[in-house]
């Protein structure tokens, strides 16, 4: 059984690393001043969306402390890190929805979004009081949630 819990721990580490990367390419996208793999620079995108293009700053700056929130085995830290995606995401699907972009984009943003909402309910604290104690982790126990 022990086993069998080890693999289940190391495999949903390795998928909240997996979409704190994603997240951390997002990250820098939007800090990048030029073209990005994604198509132009996010400066533009955020001017023909309608928003100050400094605006990508700041979300990128949310996707940064999101994934790094991601990736601290605390079940807090997880919860806070999928709850502000989903704030993000939430702007990001309003505006896809409202742009006509490409069918990457407009699959992409709600498709994470979903995923973003299963992470926070799986790391939903039990009291919000929760978020707010970080006791050090009891040797022997599991907190990875």
């Amino acid at each position: 059984m022990s086993e069998r819990r080890t693999v289940s721990n190391w495999l949903r580490t390795g998928f909240y690393w997996f979409l704190a990367a994603e997240f951390f390419a997002g990250f820098a996208t939007k800090f990048w001043s030029g073209e990005t793999f994604f198509g132009p620079a996010y400066a533009e995108k955020f001017a023909d969306w309608g928003f100050d293009p400094n605006m990508r700053y700041v979300v990128g700056a949310i996707e940064l402390i999101c994934a790094i929130l991601l990736v601290i085995p605390r079940r807090q830290a997880r919860f806070l890190g999928a709850a502000g995606l989903v704030l993000v995401l939430t702007g990001a699907v309003t505006t896809h929805m409202i742009d006509d972009g490409p069918v990457y984009q407009e699959i992409s943003a709600p498709l994470h979004l979903v995923i973003m909402l299963c992470v926070a309910a799986v790391n939903w604290p039990a009291d919000v009081r929760e978020l707010f104690r970080w006791r050090p982790a009891v040797s022997g126990a599991t907190t990875m949630g």
